[in-house]
């Protein structure tokens, strides 16, 4: 039998909270981080609806680009319009592009008799449509019943090439071609490495969350643009609390999804009235910054790339040292691998399949764990999310965003039923899906019976909260995992009714902690939904 856990303190209300919790700090510093993160500098790429794009001797000049975007709930509009300033080898012409958001829309290509001529009809449509003068663009102010520019970072349009790789020089005169490496990864972890920096990965992801992907392509939409939305929802947030009124929430919505374009198809975009749609709208953007971590590690990742070499590593190598994370697969015949398929089996849904197993190390993560070496109570306990965010995860860790929340608070979910944190799994069209299983250190548990989506921290004493469910696994078939020196529970029975606990708003227990270093990424499945 295992050894039981420790007392738990039982609580049908909420833990005391602070009076002035940090969430709201950390929000804002959130916000302004993004805002100051750099800018993209990549030169735009002409329209792929023009019919000069396929012409290498078009560029648009200079930055005169500009994608618009205008969504009004009570009106039905939700549109964009594009203008781009092309330069046909001296030859000038101004290519503008209009619609319902997720539409081709209508076109016209007009050239001009010299550059100036072109500069001004640029100028003139940019302020028709939006009140605003392109020499003071960095200083936007949206105007109601206009278009709002939205700061989409260019997009390469380079694709990985397996056998050579085209190197530039410094000054943008010659170009090598270089041989590349084979691939050190075991196929396994190639595959692996493929799906979660996979474009079309992040193209279904983004098409779920009903986001027009042809206005930020590939999670391009910037950094400074991802705080906007967050700024928007945080308006929204503040009009719900105080309850207004259903026009001024298509108001605020109406703003929103002009800032992070949706594709509605003819729909009228729904208003966001209630606070279970504003998480979600949170969580999508969450999702987003995730995507555009992906993305700008692999954008840095290229302009770092040496180019005084012969050789250059396998695009999946180059891949795989960015998310700085061991990967090891676990062969089928381990103790680990047998413990994890049991737990699998027992408390998850009957027709997941497992496909391979890893275990993980990130970087830096062991040390920062190793700060809870006294805290005792630990478990291998299961984290569900979309495959487009595993990237970010293995790169830098489980994170408590300032705008996440849930029934239990701001702070990481664990279950210890699969099938609980299966419903949070992202999958791809191949019904493929990821999941962790983390060591999480909860040490004196407070329980807790009702929600509260408040909570910031356990109350004094206490290092994690559960919310105690109807069902939980068998306790009695908890086995003990050592790893590292430390004895980690894994459950291995059925879940099975947990008396006092019937009248709990949970079903299925969760547990939460708040502190980012009280768990450490053990392993990672891949499954077939």
């Amino acid at each position: 039998m295992a050894p039981k856990r420790k007392a738990a303190s039982v609580s049908t209300g909420t833990p005391k909270k602070k009076e002035k919790p940090e969430a709201e700090d950390d929000f804002h510093s959130t916000i302004e981080a993004l805002k100051a993160a750099p800018k993209e500098t990549q030169k735009a790429r002409v329209d792929s609806m023009c019919p000069l794009s396929s012409n290498p001797i078009v560029q648009v000049y200079e930055d005169y680009d500009c994608t618009l975007n205008q969504t009004n709930i009570g009106s039905n509009n939700n549109k964009f319009y594009l203008i781009q300033l092309l330069d046909e080898n001296g030859r000038y012409g101004c290519w503008n592009r209009w619609g319902r958001v997720g539409e081709k829309g209508q076109s016209k290509l007009s050239f001009f008799p010299s550059l100036d001529e072109a500069k001004r009809d640029f100028e003139k449509k940019f302020w028709e449509k939006t009140k605003n003068h392109w020499t003071d663009r960095d200083n936007f102010v949206a105007h109601s019943g206009k278009y709002t520019l939205i700061e989409v970072q260019a997009d390469d349009g380079e694709k990985g090439q397996e056998g050579t790789v085209k190197i530039d020089h410094v000054d943008g005169v010659q170009a090598g071609q270089w041989n590349v490496k084979p691939c050190t990864l075991d196929p396994a972890t190639q595959e692996l490495v493929s799906l979660i920096f996979s474009h079309d990965m992040f193209n279904d992801a983004m098409k779920t969350m009903n986001l027009d992907v042809k206005k930020m392509p590939l999670g391009k939409l910037s950094k400074q643009q991802i705080a906007k939305g967050f700024e928007a929802l945080e308006a929204l947030e503040s009009a719900l609390q105080k309850s207004s009124e259903a026009k001024q929430l298509e108001e605020l919505s109406s703003r929103f999804y002009t800032i992070i374009p949706h594709n509605f198809g003819r729909k009228r975009p729904p208003p966001i009235n209630s606070l279970e749609v504003l998480q979600a709208k949170k969580d999508m953007l969450l999702v987003l910054a995730d995507i555009e971590l992906a993305q700008a590690l692999k954008a840095g990742q290229e302009e770092e790339e040496n180019i005084k070499v012969g050789e250059v590593p396998h695009p999946l190598d180059r891949d795989y040292e960015l998310l700085r994370c061991q990967l090891q697969p676990l062969a089928t015949d381990t103790h680990e691998y047998k413990l994890i398929e049991t737990y699998l089996k027992k408390t998850g849904w009957p027709h997941l399949r497992i496909l391979h197993v890893w275990k993980t190390n990130r970087e830096g993560e062991g040390e920062r764990f190793r700060d809870h070496a006294k805290l005792e109570n630990r478990r291998l306990l299961w984290h569900g999310t979309n495959v487009a965010v595993v990237a970010a995860i293995l790169k830098s860790g489980l994170r408590i965003m300032p705008h996440s929340g849930g029934r239990v608070g701001q702070g990481i979910y664990f279950a210890s039923e699969n099938s609980k944190s299966a419903c949070y799994v992202g999958c791809t069209s191949q019904k493929i899906g990821l999941m962790f299983l983390s060591e999480v250190a909860l040490g004196q548990e407070y329980h807790i019976t009702k929600d509260d989506c408040s909570l910031r921290q356990p109350p004094p004493g206490y290092h994690s909260i559960v919310a105690r469910g109807h069902t939980e696994p068998d306790p009695r078939q908890d086995v003990v995992l050592e790893l590292e020196g430390q004895k980690v529970m894994v459950p291995q029975g059925p879940p099975m009714p947990m008396p006092d606990f019937q009248e709990s708003s949970f079903f299925q227990s969760e547990y939460l902690i708040y502190k980012e270093s009280q768990c450490r990424l053990r392993y990672l499945l891949q499954l077939h939904f």
